[in-house]
């Protein structure tokens, strides 16, 4: 399954009321680390059934970036049962990315 798409009309749904927990990767277009991340996350996506793989374009977005206080991208933020949980900034391995998403 690839990552869904996060926007201000269903994060509430997609992520916050998700049963299961979320991996989102805040990014944007321009940034040039967000773009070696990008495949990552896409082929945990991909690969992953236990939890689920959403990205929010902070460009389009902005909303949801300001209320997760996103100030560097690319940023990784864990949330389970509606909450954050774990937070990266910056291109990390994949090894990495599924390090976050062990003990939730």
């Amino acid at each position: 399954m690839s990552a869904v798409v996060l926007n201000e009309k269903n994060f509430e749904a997609e992520v916050l009321g998700s049963e299961v927990p979320v991996l989102v990767d805040f990014w944007a277009e321009w940034c040039g680390p967000c773009r070696m991340l990008s495949p990552v996350v896409e082929e945990i996506a991909e690969e992953e059934s236990s939890f689920k793989v959403g990205k929010v374009n902070v460009d389009e977005a902005s909303e949801l970036a300001e209320r997760f206080g996103i100030s560097s991208i690319p940023c990784l933020i864990v949330f389970k049962g509606g909450k954050e949980v774990k937070r990266s900034v910056g291109v990390i391995p994949k090894d990495s990315v599924l390090d976050l998403m062990k003990d939730i």
